[in-house]
């Protein structure tokens, strides 16, 4: 009986107390919380640096679009010679790489 008592006289700190834990689990650990937030953070910046790369490969197959629709003479014999291997017979053919 004297717990019951006891437990009708303190309901409002036990609410407050287990709000205030579940807030504070939350806060921390939930969908929305610290550790969320940090794990999006560098996903976000991992995807900003994946952009720059994407948008740099962009730029230049551009360029090389450019050159090939302006029929740029030594781009077009680079090209032949890298894609066939030719070569002329007086040439000397060294890979690099």
């Amino acid at each position: 009986m004297r717990f019951i008592e006891n437990f009708k006289k303190k309901k409002l700190i036990l609410f407050n107390l287990f709000l205030t834990l579940y807030v504070g689990i939350n806060l921390v650990g939930g969908e929305r919380g610290l550790v969320s937030y940090f794990e999006k953070k560098t996903i976000y910046q991992e995807l900003i640096q994946q952009e720059i790369v994407l948008n740099e490969k962009l730029q230049d197959l551009k360029h090389k679009i450019k050159l090939i629709t302006n029929n740029d003479l030594d781009y077009l014999d680079m090209l032949y010679r890298e894609k066939l291997r030719y070569g002329t017979k007086d040439e000397i053919l060294i890979k690099l790489k």
